[in-house]
């Protein structure tokens, strides 16, 4: 890693009990003006005051001690590397408390961050702009000067100057709204005193809205906030929003600490959403549903970034971390139990089987990685803390709270988290304060056992074989940290301590035995398991490791994925499991594609979620040979018998689950060139376009992804025509992932240019480079190339936001060439971007893996492909 910038927090000198803080935005020309009166506390004397303050100019600033004179500042020392002003005074401010007022200006930005602009366009097509803002990491220093750190709270007084004909909203309830003195247009808007908090956690938008509004069953009043007409698009989220805010409070066993939650729609939006107290901001397509033309994947993703925003008023708001070092536990838990809200609202969603392919296998992919890091990180420089809202911090995170939770058991595990929230509650805590908690309510040793998940990086590998004597099954198992790039070759191997889990045929959904493997290695004697039965390890895929069966122990597991009498989510283990063995070398690819093609019966979706996610990193391998096209056959060969059973038209008493899967599998179809899908695609498509025939929310991104994969540049054209066309956000994206399926050259370029264009939104440029990148070996070439000639443009719009880590990522992971990895790696040398280093490290990484798992497994891929197609051999 690149040397560590030198970084100090802010001097504990003098601190701040209480801001008072008046801001007005100018929406025409994007500045503001600020006043700040804060009462502050000097704990020992000094004669400066220093703050975080960035792009922000002080006209004045001065102290007054309480009940004494007006001591006036007489410089301000900008340390802009820091993002910190030095405030010096002509004389010594005295231990006591005082007033501290700062009068400032600022700029409204385009740069997503800080107090900033939002462009909009207005029911009868006019474009304005809104100020809102997005303050965590480091960013509340944008709009007013302040102690910018988590652990520095205090109580806010807002108000906000805005027109009178605009909504004004802030984290408290408005208390006062009266014509602004000097002029007539103009009124302030007053709110009331919020709790003591961080500063990330502020927030105020000004701009038009319109609102939906309920109270829950315990009172609080809620409010979804949505484009001015679309009011009608909020429901979905209010009525998650008003099932979840009772089952946390009942959860946790606190109460919701503020009066109202507002949730609202923001144009330009970098992250998915963001949890400021009270006043929760989301990107549209994580708020707004439209009952006609929101797909199922939709509600399902509303519904999640509902219960996590929502999860964070406790875990975060109420209790905070002490520093970004433990970002991770907001992030993980949150990541976490919006999973158990979910399951809690839609039983029917199947929720937690979906949480191992969306979140567990994705940290397992990250956490392989030499250049990963532990979910605990010591982050000091604010371009350090950006990086690491990650997959570890979240998804890993997360994965083994989920670990954590089944080790302790639901009732002690509520105990803990109510005895932790309770205790640190309007404070701050650090991980080690929530094990105490924990191991208080259980009585297990919760902090040895967790500090070997968050302090080291990783995860293990559990290597098992077992032997019949008589009755009983002996079961050895060996723990070695997985490495994606094969068997782990270091001295002194990491160890964890693993809550293993086994069960049997007799009972696959009832583990027979559990133990915590504290050692390297571990005999287990398994009474009563006949010679027949098989043996599954990580029941229901919950611990977070690895395993890799001895060849007869796979064996005996095969029937059980045939005949589905292994449960879904331990179907889904185990071939990800082997997959990901393939990829590190350690078993061979053959015999997975075999495993495969035991699925042939499987009816679960997020099982076959899983599988097409893996064929499509093996597709993508693959597209750097000469037989790609027999992949595409194989992929065929899978997926048709599940796509005839299917069909295209929902069936009754079909639900959520089903509209996925179909989707899914017309998709995979009809991108690898299924001729009846293929030609159904087309036909439904130009019905959907002449509008004789609208297709159905989940059936567009395989229809236009099909038609746009065999398309041309009249196919292209009509697209763009429908996103042009299109009133939802949730449509202009789903149009902008796929764009890039098109495979003509010119017309590749013609999609990377309209990534850029004024037609896509700011955040949304990534995905549609990225679809550019992912979905061909041209595609891939040309976005990288198109990176770097635009970097300059990129690089500015993001500036150290985690779109560029994402931007880099989507556009060269898919490489497989070891020149390719030399390339990335002197390209950011040259054009650094601080806060995505980590991630051009591990992209250069998983180039290098991608080009070693090219040459050991093409050959007898191929021959394995060509022989699965010839006639069996006549004797």
């Amino acid at each position: 890693m690149p040397e560590k910038r030198p970084f100090e927090r802010l001097p504990a000198e003098v601190s701040p009990l209480n801001y008072g803080l008046c801001l007005k935005p100018d929406l025409l020309d994007f500045t503001f003006e600020g006043k700040l009166e804060a009462a502050v506390q000097v704990r020992q004397a000094t004669n400066q005051i220093v703050m975080n303050c960035a792009d922000i100019d002080i006209i004045t600033a001065s102290y007054a001690p309480e009940g004494d004179e007006e001591i006036h500042a007489t410089g301000f020392n900008y340390q802009n590397e820091d993002e910190k002003v030095t405030l010096s005074f002509p004389s010594t401010l005295q231990k006591g408390t005082g007033t501290l007022k700062i009068d400032f200006v600022g700029e409204l930005n385009d740069k997503m961050k800080g107090f900033y602009r939002s462009k909009y366009t207005t029911p009868s097509g006019d474009t304005r702009y809104a100020a809102v803002t997005q303050f965590e990491a480091t960013d509340a220093r944008r709009a007013f000067p302040c102690w910018d750190e988590p652990a520095i709270k205090a109580t806010f007084d807002i108000s906000l100057v805005v027109p009178k004909d605009r909504v004004a909203l802030s984290n408290m309830n408005v208390t006062d709204r009266k014509p602004y003195p000097d002029d007539e247009n103009l009124v302030e808007v007053k709110f009331a005193r919020t709790p003591v908090m961080s500063t990330y956690l502020v927030a105020f938008v000004v701009g038009e809205y319109d609102f939906v509004e309920t109270r829950s069953s315990d009172g609080v009043l809620i409010r979804v906030y949505t484009p001015v007409g679309k009011a009608e698009q909020g429901k979905f989220a209010l009525e998650v929003a008003a099932k979840t805010l009772p089952f946390y409070k009942g959860y946790f066993n606190v109460p919701y600490p503020l009066p109202k939650i507002d949730l609202i729609a923001i144009a330009d939006f970098a992250a998915g959403a963001m949890e400021n107290w009270g006043l929760v901001t989301y990107r549209e397509t994580a708020l707004l549903i439209d009952p006609k033309n929101s797909c199922s994947s939709s509600r399902q993703w509303v519904a999640l970034v509902v219960g996590h925003e929502l999860a964070h008023q406790w875990f975060g708001n109420l209790v905070t971390m002490e520093w970004w070092t433990h970002l991770w536990l907001n992030e993980g838990f949150a990541s976490w139990i919006e999973y158990l809200c979910v399951d809690h609202c839609f039983p029917e969603y199947d929720i937690w089987t979906q949480f191992v392919s969306a979140d567990y296998t994705r940290a397992q992919e990250l956490d392989a990685l030499d250049n990963s890091h532990p979910i605990e990180v010591s982050v000091g420089h604010p371009s350090e803390v950006d990086e690491i809202f990650d997959a570890i911090s979240y998804s890993k995170g997360a994965s083994v709270i989920r670990m954590l939770h089944d080790y302790i058991g639901d009732e002690d595990f509520r105990k803990g988290m109510h005895l932790y929230l309770t205790r640190f509650q309007q404070r701050n805590a650090a991980t080690e304060d929530l094990w105490e908690s924990l191991e208080k309510a259980s009585g297990k040793p919760i902090a040895a056992v967790m500090n070997t998940w968050t302090k080291q990086m990783g995860f293990p590998l559990i290597y098992v074989e077992a032997e019949q004597q008589e009755e009983d099954k002996v079961l050895k198992l060996v723990q070695k940290k997985f490495c994606a790039s094969g068997p782990y070759s270091g001295e002194d191997c990491p160890l964890w301590m693993v809550p293993i889990s086994i069960c049997t045929s007799d009972d696959p959904s009832c583990a027979k035995m559990q133990v915590l493997m504290d050692k390297p290695e571990l005999t287990l004697v398994l009474k009563d398991v006949k010679p027949g039965q098989w043996v599954k390890l990580n029941l229901g895929t919950v611990g977070f490791y690895r395993t890799q069966y001895s060849p007869d122990l796979l064996e005996s597991l095969i029937p059980a994925i045939q005949d589905l009498s292994l449960p879904p989510v331990d179907r889904l283990g185990l071939q990800n499991d082997l997959f990901s063995l393939a990829r590190a070398g350690i078993i061979s690819t053959v015999d997975v594609l075999k495993v495969m093609e035991a699925f042939v019966n499987e009816p679960n979706y997020t099982v076959w979620s899983d599988l097409s996610c893996n064929l499509g990193i093996l597709s993508t391998l693959l597209s750097h040979t000469d037989f790609y096209e027999e992949i595409q056959v194989f992929v065929k060969d899978v997926f048709s018998p599940i796509g005839e059973r299917l069909g295209w038209d929902p069936k009754p008493g079909e639900g959520h689950l089903d509209a996925l899967l179909r989707g899914l599998v017309l998709g995979k179809l009809g991108k690898a060139g299924h001729k009846a899908t293929l030609e159904e695609a087309r036909r439904r498509f130009k019905d959907h376009v002449e509008g004789k025939h609208i297709l159905s929310a989940d059936l567009r991104s395989p229809v236009y992804v099909t038609v746009l994969k065999h398309g041309d540049g009249a196919t292209l054209d009509t697209m763009l025509k429908l996103h042009k066309q299109a009133e939802m956000q949730e449509e202009k994206n789903r149009i902008e992932r796929v764009l890039g399926a098109i495979s003509q050259p010119e017309l590749i370029q013609k999609v990377l240019t309209f990534a850029l264009s004024e037609e896509v939104r700011p955040q949304d440029t990534v995905s549609v480079i990225g679809g550019v990148a992912g979905s061909s070996k041209q595609g891939r070439r040309a976005a990288w190339k198109f990176v770097k000639d635009n970097w300059e443009e990129l690089y500015n719009r993001y500036q150290g936001g985690f779109l560029i880590s994402r931007l880099i990522k989507l556009s060269v992971d898919g490489f497989a060439i070891d020149k390719m990895a030399a390339e990335v790696k002197a390209f950011f040398e040259t054009h650094p971007a601080p806060s995505a280093e980590r991630t051009v490290q591990q992209c250069c990484e998983n180039i290098l893996l991608n080009a070693a798992w090219l040459n050991r497994d093409a050959e007898s891929i191929h021959q394995y492909l060509l022989q699965r197609k010839a006639p069996p051999a006549v004797v």
